[in-house]
């Protein structure tokens, strides 16, 4: 578009209802009496669709004189109030759920309010609030409740033992959006572990019950390439994470975590996404049964089985092939076969505990999805895991979203 001489005489939002029409035009580059820019416009849309309670976005430019033009933008919304459900089993009979509630739209504002109950042996539950235009349209605020409550196994000497292990904390991150592609979270967390012996092997190193306090400061840096048009994606994304946790105990000493997730997607025809997510990470070197990094079903390894060990260093690939299966209307199943493959420094250990292969684990397997098109992020998803690697399980994960 010529930017010269035309502007805009007036800026309408149509098709939204529970999505604040004042909200929208204050998070918008486009308003009533500026230049007439088609980029300002392609970067507004843009921005809506990675909106959770935008499902599609579009514009129309009408002309009303030789240099006066009207700006529409047609709002396509999601339902944002959304349960959900994570459920998973290994061979080992072994099975735990996570239910909760949250809404995406609160107050019509872009505002993320819910929790969560989880049953994993224990119970355990969590409140988050994430407003990131709470104080404009580039600076927010996020604050985080969580009490964890799970059986965690404790490795050392060769030998394992299973604690009850408690984390309670409150966290609250500043949000700042530097551009559309780039944005930045930092805060610190206030949180207490607590680690109480419950059966297994025993060590005079190792402490049957132990209770620290702890302060971990989070730094959180995003790139975000990524391109939505429903379900499909296409593009590049980048989710770096640093924390620095400080304790009062020396059995637990400080020490640093930093891991990046690097994600590609891409469309393949009309019915099909490739998706990869390659997961690299590292932390202080402690040779320490607590190690950050774990082994788990539900976050990295479909099928392995609910955190069957530990380390000091991660390194994860997933990737899979989805497919649509049958579409019509608002409802869409998709199906998919993956590979799930990762490998861990032990703690204490070296760099080349990446190349033992009893570290390294390889897990391959089918899934479906069931996905509403016009609810936010209303995928169903079912995954079968079977292990190719040695002393490898296999199982089923249920949850909502996909996994990655």
């Amino acid at each position: 578009m010529n930017a010269q001489n035309k502007m805009v005489s007036e800026f309408q939002i149509q098709g939204n209802k529970r999505l604040k029409t004042v909200f929208i035009k204050n998070i918008s580059d486009v308003k009533a009496g500026v230049v007439l820019d088609s980029a300002l416009i392609a970067k507004d849309i843009k921005r809506l669709k990675f909106l959770p309670a935008v499902s599609h976005a579009y514009f129309e430019v009408v002309k009303e004189t030789e240099s006066m033009y009207k700006v529409v933008y047609h709002i396509i919304e999601h339902f944002t109030l959304i349960p959900s459900l994570n459920v998973y089993t290994t061979n080992d009979d072994e099975f735990a759920y996570r239910i909760g509630l949250h809404e995406f739209n609160l107050l019509g504002r872009n505002i993320g309010f819910g929790g969560f109950y989880q049953k994993d042996i224990y119970s355990s539950y969590a409140v988050n609030l994430r407003a990131p235009y709470l104080f404009s349209n580039t600076f927010g605020l996020a604050v985080n409740y969580q009490d964890l409550t799970t059986l965690e196994p404790v490795f050392f000497d060769g030998s394992t033992a299973d604690y009850r292990y408690n984390n309670e904390s409150l966290e609250v991150l500043g949000l700042y959006t530097v551009n559309l592609k780039n944005r930045i979270e930092g805060g610190i967390n206030y949180f207490m572990e607590d680690y109480k012996y419950v059966s297994g092997a025993t060590s005079d190193q190792v402490p049957q019950a132990l209770n620290v306090h702890k302060w971990l400061l989070k730094l959180i840096y995003d790139y975000n390439g990524l391109d939505y048009y429903y379900h499909s994606i296409s593009g590049f994304r980048s989710l770096f994470t640093f924390q620095y946790v400080t304790s009062t105990n020396d059995m637990l000493p400080d020490f640093f975590i930093a891991w990046n997730d690097l994600f590609y997607f891409k469309r393949l025809g009309k019915h099909g996404n490739w998706a990869n997510r390659l997961r690299m990470g590292l932390s202080s070197n402690d040779k320490t049964p607590f190690a950050p990094f774990s082994v788990d079903n539900n976050v990295n390894i479909r099928g392995v089985g609910n955190t069957i060990d530990r380390g000091t260093g991660s390194i994860v690939f997933n990737t899979e092939y989805r497919h649509t299966l049958y579409e019509k209307g608002w409802f869409v199943m998709q199906g998919n076969a993956f590979i799930d493959s990762g490998t861990w420094r032990n703690p204490g250990g070296k760099l080349s505990d990446f190349t033992d292969p009893d570290n390294i684990k390889v897990y391959s397997g089918l899934g479906l999805r069931f996905i509403h098109k016009k609810i936010y992020n209303a995928i169903f998803r079912i995954d079968y895991g079977h292990g190719l690697t040695k002393g490898a399980t296999n199982g089923l994960v249920f949850g909502i979203g996909q996994y990655f």
